[in-house]
């Protein structure tokens, strides 16, 4: 699902298979399934170093049950990345009038450049990063 993320530790170039999380109140390290998406405070890790984790004197160690093989992008997956596609494919483009590349025109205050405001919406402006997420069952 998406990308494939590497390692957090330095220098190891494997794919990450587990999630890393502390919970420091509780003194515990939470080792489980690779996330859904990267958080900013848990960290990645291969099956090497997830299999040789130590932690502090004192912490324990909670490891949730891993499965056997690497979740495959499922087709409901596919479908919704094939969707934003079209759905950015499908925006409609709006033709300015041709100008000498490197020219500058003054902006609006709070307009980016690059951009159009146009009612209450930028227009090109970057969207941002597209992410799958699954259905809660």
């Amino acid at each position: 699902m998406g990308a494939i993320r590497q390692c957090s530790r330095s220098a190891c170039r494997q794919s990450a298979v587990a999630t890393l999380t502390y919970v420091y109140a509780e003194s515990t390290a939470v080792l489980g399934p690779l996330a859904t998406y990267a958080e900013p405070h848990s960290y990645d890790l291969c099956p090497q170093h997830a299999g040789s984790l130590t932690v502090p004197r004192g912490w324990e160690v909670l490891r949730l049950a891993m499965p056997a093989t690497p979740p495959e992008p499922g087709p409901d997956d596919l479908l919704a990345l094939a969707n934003a596609v079209r759905e950015a494919a499908s925006l409609p483009e709006h033709p300015e009038t041709p100008q000498q590349r490197g020219a500058r025109v003054p902006l609006e205050s709070g307009q980016v450049e690059g951009t159009r405001l146009e009612g209450n919406r930028l227009e090109g402006a970057r969207r941002g990063h597209l992410r799958v997420l699954r259905e809660p069952s």
